[in-house]
């Protein structure tokens, strides 16, 4: 029998340090078996990290008493709700929250409701390639707006997106990543701001996918976007999934600006059928009572990125890397290496270390790479190891 310990939030190790090699090894999920076994995974967003102990408690909770059946979204904005209150001082309200299987499918779906065939959508590049994938599959245009190089928003680049439209009707829809994947960017309140009355001027909808946002780093603050005055006709989508590791436990919140209730309530009821019920109960014990772990998570993050800053001025100088703020994902430069514009391509076939390849994640990815950073110190070294020795 496992001791109970839902709401005991004394959990001070870092969860990075927790799992062996051979714990690891013995995963099944795509991050340890999509490649061959002397290849070092640093690719996909999971954590090398056990399941928080409140989470691994409620799931076996449930097993036990058989508790299998279909999935209720109410717990879930109950306790996104109580989160977003103590970290944001924000609200979740009732009649603006929905549950849906995950971010995408929910950004999928909000899409839907405020965009037609055809339409475009503006997405600032280099950034996460599902947003590619599914907007293209939907039969909407997408329409970049790059980044600075700093990795910032760019208001004069993002109108002219907005102006950049289907029959030149203008776009119809921003989906914003926030904080932002690949390159760890924490966007500021005055960024959203500004972006925000870009958006409103151009009668452009936003929909904001902000799975990473408990996942900002010392330095920096996550704002909410339904929280920046004049979001009362956008969208937001939040999980637990990234920030307890819990993927594989389907499970999201979509929620509405104050004038898009109406919207959100149109969405078809076949889409709270897609979340799991055991993902329903993962992501609320890591709601709830996760808090000491994700604090302990951070730490062991920060420690990491402060590593990889190390290690990278030791073996690789050559690459250029800007401390995220946001994620445990790390944005390499490595176009001074001359291998191309797919780097992660030698440092999977010399190094034996996979990285997600820049060019997937649009215009400004070409010489870049992303790395997992989700890991023990002592892989992070092997790692930026494995990727010196091919160059």
């Amino acid at each position: 029998m496992r001791p109970s310990v839902v709401g005991v939030e004394t959990y001070v190790s870092n969860p990075l340090r927790q799992c062996s090699e051979d714990e690891l090894s013995r995963r099944t999920s795509a991050k340890w078996r999509v490649h061959p076994a002397d290849v070092l995974p640093m690719w996909i967003a999971e954590m090398d990290v056990p399941l928080a102990p409140p989470v691994a408690d409620a799931l076996h909770a449930a097993v036990d008493a058989g508790d299998t059946g279909y999935a209720m979204g109410e717990p879930y904005r109950e306790a996104l709700d109580g989160f977003a209150v103590r970290h944001w001082g924000w609200r979740v309200p009732r009649e603006r929250a929905a549950i849906v299987p995950d971010v995408m499918a929910g950004v999928v779906e909000v899409l839907k409701l405020i965009t037609s065939p055809g339409d475009a959508v503006v997405i600032n590049s280099p950034v996460y390639p599902p947003f590619y994938q599914f907007v293209s599959h939907m039969d909407r245009r997408v329409v970049e707006a790059p980044l600075t190089a700093d990795g910032r928003l760019d208001p004069e680049t993002l109108a002219a997106a907005f102006r950049t439209g289907a029959d030149g009707a203008g776009a119809a829809a921003y989906l914003l990543c926030s904080p932002h994947n690949p390159t760890g960017t924490v966007h500021t309140a005055e960024e959203l701001a500004a972006a925000t009355e870009l958006a409103n001027a151009s009668g452009v909808r936003v929909v904001a996918d902000e799975i990473h946002a408990p996942l900002v780093l010392p330095g920096a603050r996550h704002i909410p976007y339904l929280s920046v005055p004049g979001t009362e006709r956008a969208f937001s989508l939040i999980s637990a999934s990234k920030a307890w590791n819990l993927a594989g436990l389907k499970a999201a919140m979509a929620v509405a600006g104050e004038e898009s209730a109406d919207e959100l309530a149109r969405m078809p009821e076949e889409v709270s059928h897609g979340p799991s019920h055991l993902g329903v109960i993962g992501h609320v014990a890591a709601l709830r009572h996760g808090d000491a772990w994700l604090e302990a998570l951070l730490a062991g993050l920060d420690e990491n990125r402060r590593l990889l800053a190390g290690l990278l001025k030791e073996h690789m100088p050559e690459v250029g890397y800007r401390s995220h703020e946001g994620t445990f994902l790390a944005w390499l430069d490595c176009r001074a290496l001359g291998l191309g514009d797919d780097p992660a391509a030698a440092f999977l076939e010399r190094g034996r270390v996979a990285l997600i390849p820049g060019p997937a994640f649009g215009t400004g990815g070409a010489g870049y790479a992303r790395l997992n950073i989700a890991t023990s110190p002592e892989t992070l070294e092997e790692a930026v190891r494995r990727m010196a020795s091919a160059v």
